[in-house]
């Protein structure tokens, strides 16, 4: 059994060993959540090297991992892949294993965004097809960022009183929201 978290890592040393397709999408992702991007590998596509990452373009090396708070193994080798997902989880560092996730601490899921929300959805198999499709159909689900902050402006001032007013306010906009998601009312 997994456990699914949301981490806030922005700012924070992800190490992606590999210079190649899935390591430059990895990057990507890695960047898109605001982390500070290294990567090792003794050749780098042109589309990594033109994302705002640090490139050691050597061999991976032990050490490599120093200070990192996530890991990506990423190459076309798997006992490389093995090497560095070993290192990274006796340093207690999340690592994904690109070729075996099974192998690693950390899969990354399929993700649908829209205003402000973000649901992750993962298969807990290798069917990322399957997450992907889920995602697709959550998608339309989310509401945009009026909606969100027009319901946070309604939670704050309904936390501003108390009692039985509190109560009936945060029900209204429970129910408000399930009705714009298409749910019954909480009462129901």
């Amino acid at each position: 059994m997994s456990l699914a978290a949301i981490l806030e890592l922005h700012g924070a040393r992800a190490v992606v060993v590999g210079g190649g397709r899935v390591a430059a999408r990895r990057a990507r992702t890695l960047l898109d959540a605001g982390l500070d991007v290294h990567v090792v590998a003794p050749g780098v596509l042109p589309e990594v090297r033109a994302l705002p990452v640090t490139c050691a373009e050597r061999g991976y090396r032990s050490g490599d991992l120093a200070g990192a708070a996530l890991v990506v193994a990423a190459t076309d080798d798997a006992h490389l892949n093995d090497t560095v997902t070993a290192e990274a989880r006796s340093l207690g560092i999340p690592v994904n294993h690109a070729g075996h996730a099974e192998r690693g601490t950390l899969r990354f899921p399929a993700v649908a965004r829209r205003g402000g929300v973000q649901v992750a959805v993962t298969t807990g198999r290798e069917l990322p097809m399957l997450a992907q499709a889920l995602t697709e159909l959550i998608a339309p689900l989310l509401p945009d960022a009026a909606h969100l902050d027009a319901w946070a402006q309604r939670r704050d001032a309904a936390l501003t009183v108390d009692g039985e007013a509190r109560a009936t306010a945060l029900a209204g906009l429970r129910d408000d929201i399930r009705a714009h998601l298409g749910l019954p009312g909480s009462s129901a």
